[in-house]
């Protein structure tokens, strides 16, 4: 992997995936620039300071290029080749619904220009089944080069990135076992689990597998939600006692289901399977009810406003704007409290919103998500609210009890809580109008 000319490793891309890889690789002693579009991204990352919320990550990153072993700039050097690129740019979804590969086939083309002959190409991104063989391949060949090309799939999860890269089984899909064991090598730098499978197309799948079978699961717990709901008992009762010592069983908790992996992958399978004449219906279904909830759940919100006389400019507490609490992240894309947000405003456009976030500034809400009061405290966001909704699953959010955040409400206020914070506290505890998904008979007053 030694290249003195050069760098061992050009990662495209310094977003979340990107970013956290290159600074691992730097910390093994690898020599790593990293290409990024974003002028701003690459001033933070030059400084040693990291974009987004991390654990470690600001820690990790100034000791790498204060090292030297990572670089980042806009453009590739042309004096300074590398042994190995990872493409690792996003793949959002369009206005249509569709993975936009734009982004995908400027890095190749970024790729194909910079590199020299026999360089390993490795794609990191999350794609539609054969995009690497289709689309990234094609780029890379026109340019008259020899190079080889691996699919290994980033799977880590927000907020344990770092300590993910080492301990996560890599995944490394090539068409041949030499490319195999050039892709492994540069993992096992990292990691001593490397699983190597015989096909691009295998390990793109692979991605795409993981993240939607884990949409599924959670679209039957908010099913069961549903169901509880309906006949007045509690999904959490039911999940947590029916998978008690009962290992057949293990149904998570219902809740909101989105951010950048879950709202966008199983979207990308059932696209992929379609242009092979096969609908995934078990994938489409589960989406539907994960995409919907948001919207079933206001409804509900809004009904029991109105069942207790709050009119619709009565302030509303949003607490939990990231996609997700735990591991904590400042991630707003793919969030579900948005999706609330949009929601209660179709129903009330001039509706009074109070914004809250455990890592999220207050600063950084009002650029995001303009147009409402935010907040740098919990309390500061609950004073004088009509409702209270908690949105993700934050450990902060689920520190001030019930009875507590109902001593800082308006008068016949109510909680609505999307993760169940509250569930090993008795009725006694919770005190009146606390309700959570699938226990909508709460404790009303």
């Amino acid at each position: 992997m030694n290249n003195h000319s050069g760098f061992d490793i050009g990662v495209v891309g310094l977003g979340y995936v990107g970013l956290t890889l290159a600074t691992v690789l730097a910390e093994v002693g690898m020599k790593v620039i990293g290409v990024e579009k974003r002028p701003d991204v690459v001033d933070l990352t030059n400084s040693g300071k990291s974009h987004f919320s991390e654990a470690g990550i600001d820690e990790a990153l100034s000791r790498v290029v204060k090292s030297g072993n990572l670089l980042s700039r806009r453009e590739f050097d042309p004096d300074r080749p590398c042994n190995v690129y990872v493409i690792t740019v996003g793949t959002p979804l369009d206005k249509d619904g569709n993975a936009r590969l734009d982004m995908i086939e400027a890095a190749s083309h970024q790729v194909a220009e910079s590199m020299r002959d026999g360089a390993l190409v490795i794609l990191r991104s999350t794609v539609k089944i054969g995009t690497a063989r289709n689309v990234v391949a094609p780029i890379l060949q026109a340019s008259g080069k020899v190079f080889h090309i691996a699919m290994c799939p980033e799977r880590t999860l927000e907020g344990k990135a770092l300590q993910e890269l080492r301990e996560l089984p890599q995944i490394v899909g090539a068409d041949t076992q030499e490319v195999r064991d050039m892709a492994a090598a540069v993992f096992r730098r990292l990691t001593n689990t490397v699983v190597q499978v015989g096909s691009l197309e295998t390990a793109e799948i692979i991605k795409l597998v993981d993240n939607t079978f884990r949409d599924v699961q959670f679209a039957f717990a908010n099913e069961v939600a549903r169901v509880c709901e309906a006949f007045g008992v509690s999904a959490q009762e039911v999940i947590a006692s029916g998978k008690l010592g009962y290992k057949r069983t293990n149904v998570p908790l219902p809740g909101l289901v989105g951010g950048p992996c879950l709202e966008k992958d199983p979207h990308i399978l059932f696209q992929s399977a379609r242009s092979k004449g096969i609908d995934l219906e078990i994938t489409q279904a589960s989406r539907l009810v994960n995409e919907r909830q948001p919207y079933e759940t206001v409804d509900f919100i809004l009904a029991e406003m109105a069942r207790r006389g709050l009119g619709a400019d009565a302030p509303i507490a949003l607490l939990g704007m990231a996609f997700k609490g735990v591991p904590a992240t400042d991630d707003l894309r793919g969030s579900m409290s948005l999706k609330v947000i949009d929601a209660l405003q179709k129903a009330h456009p001039g509706i009074r919103l109070h914004m809250f976030d455990p890592v999220i500034t207050a600063e950084d809400l009002r650029r995001n998500v303009p147009g409402h009061d935010c907040f740098a405290t919990l309390a500061e966001a609950v004073e004088g609210a009509a409702v209270v909704i908690i949105a993700n699953n934050h450990p902060d959010l689920g520190r001030k009890q019930p009875i507590d955040l109902h001593g800082l409400m308006a008068p016949k206020g109510f909680i609505y809580d999307y993760w169940n914070h509250f569930s090993n506290l008795s009725p006694r505890e919770l005190g009146s109008s606390y309700f959570a998904v699938g226990n909508t008979k709460g404790t009303r007053g």
